[in-house]
């Protein structure tokens, strides 16, 4: 008889190719889909103050996310590995860029993270005041709680995001259905009497403070857009990614584009221009004349609904930033192995014991801030990086190209360079910590490099 083998098995780093088209769907809602759609209608309605110009940027930034999905869901489909931006940074402009939109991704979703979970038990505690803990205590049971319910595997998780997400569409439109059947006391839509400027109309603004309006009204609702690219972290899980990707970026945005539309007309309808101008939290409003009693309860559990969804999402997100880094060597290895029940539960740990310590500390919402700048730079990293890899590789096999290349991939392009300049001039301060956010990614990349070399050389 042969003697037993005594060499350790290799680690596990290969995720579970388990994932299908309604998954895709159900992270491109459940990441884009938040409390904003709550909000926001009323902000747009009080800055725009007219029917059309308020349906218009609503489409408009739809139009915009739709148009860079198709851009990223070029990338997706070529490039069907964990990571996200990561990979495509990677690919198109080296390692060093690529580690540091990691790096930057990485931090963001940790600090989404923290900020869904606080603000999960805020609402948790306005449903159930008694209880004895403090928001910031229940914020931490909430991401140990998730985390644990990750850690038995992705068949789970998976199967939770899929649930919550149709769950927070079907309630929200349930809402939506509700007020185009409550017949409106307030005055048509069209004959809506003035209100108060700026929301009475644009019709006396001159075409400079006209387009600031618009611009400003659409960067709002760009913000409530952001998300729909939650899909690409999912590319090597995905049981046919040359095929559902494309169809889950786009075709989840086209069914967020109709579920935003649907609300706010519905609001329109419910509450009229004056009303709906008014009100900061639009959706509590139109559920008050159409539930009465009960109005309060239903859109606090409609809010925890979205971001349980959304917290739900960015813990499966999100450690797969670092599972890639760490696969390619340029984080540690730890965060690469995967659990036969296809979790990487390193990475898992290490992603929520950095929102923990951002929960714990408070300084998540200083993080989130910065991310409003962060997130665009990745933007327009991934759009350069689909010029960038036409011209360096263009026989790489494209299962999908973006439509309308280069017009539409240009324009989503020099609209996010847009956006990243008013930002950076709108708030410096945070643009310029977000610069510091990646700056230390290079001193972190070369020392790891140079880590990895040493053991490489290693007898």
């Amino acid at each position: 008889m042969g003697e037993l083998s005594t060499t350790p098995a290799a680690p596990k780093t290969r995720l579970l190719r388990i994932l299908g088209l309604d998954f895709g769907f159900a992270v491109v809602l459940g990441a884009t889909v938040g409390v904003g759609i709550l909000r926001l209608p009323g902000t747009v309605a009080a800055q725009l103050g007219s029917f059309w110009p308020i349906v218009a940027v609503w489409v408009g930034g739809g139009v915009y996310a739709l148009l860079g999905s198709m851009s990223v869901a070029e990338l997706a489909a070529m490039l069907p590995q964990a990571g996200g931006f990561y990979v495509y940074g990677k690919r198109a402009f080296g390692e060093l860029v690529g580690f540091s939109v990691g790096w930057g991704d990485w931090l963001d979703n940790c600090a989404a993270l923290a900020y869904a979970a606080f603000a999960a038990a805020e609402y948790i505690v306005l449903l159930v005041p008694s209880l004895p803990a403090s928001p910031r205590t229940i914020a931490l049971a909430l991401l140990i709680g998730f985390t644990a319910m990750h850690w038995f595997g992705l068949r789970i998780s998976s199967m939770v995001q899929k649930f919550t997400s149709a769950a927070t569409a079907i309630t929200l439109l349930a809402l939506g259905v509700g007020c185009f059947l409550f017949r409106s006391s307030a005055p048509p839509i069209a004959a809506a009497p003035a209100v108060s400027a700026p929301a009475s109309g644009l019709s006396h603004l001159g075409l400079i403070p006209l387009l600031g309006v618009s611009v400003l009204a659409l960067r709002l609702v760009i913000v409530a857009y952001d998300g729909w690219y939650e899909a690409i972290y999912f590319t090597e899980e995905d049981k046919n990614p040359a095929r559902n990707l494309p169809r889950a970026l786009i075709g989840g945005v086209v069914l967020v584009i109709a579920l935003y539309l649907t609300l706010n007309l519905a609001f329109l309808r419910a509450l009229g221009i004056p009303a709906l101008a008014a009100s900061k939290l639009p959706a509590a409003d139109a559920a008050q004349i159409i539930f009465a009693a009960g109005s309060g309860k239903f859109v606090t559990i409609l809010s925890l609904l979205t971001l349980l969804s959304l917290l739900n999402c960015l813990l499966l997100g999100t450690p797969r930033i670092i599972y890639a880094i760490g696969r390619d060597g340029l984080f540690t290895r730890r965060a690469s192995i995967v659990s036969t029940g296809g979790t990487p539960r390193a990475a898992l740990l290490m992603s929520t014991a950095a929102a923990l310590l951002l929960a714990a500390l408070g300084t998540f919402e200083k993080i989130v801030a910065i991310s409003a700048v962060l997130y665009v730079a990745m933007y327009c990293m991934a759009y350069s990086a689909v010029f960038a890899l036409r011209r360096k590789e263009p026989d790489l096999p494209r299962p999908f190209r973006a439509w309308g290349y280069p017009w539409t991939t240009a324009i989503v392009l020099c609209g996010s360079v847009l956006f990243l300049a008013a930002a950076a001039a709108s708030d410096p301060r945070n643009a310029f910590y977000a610069l510091g956010l990646l700056a230390i990614s290079i001193p972190a990349y070369f020392w790891r490099r140079r880590s990895r070399a040493q053991t490489a050389a290693a007898p």
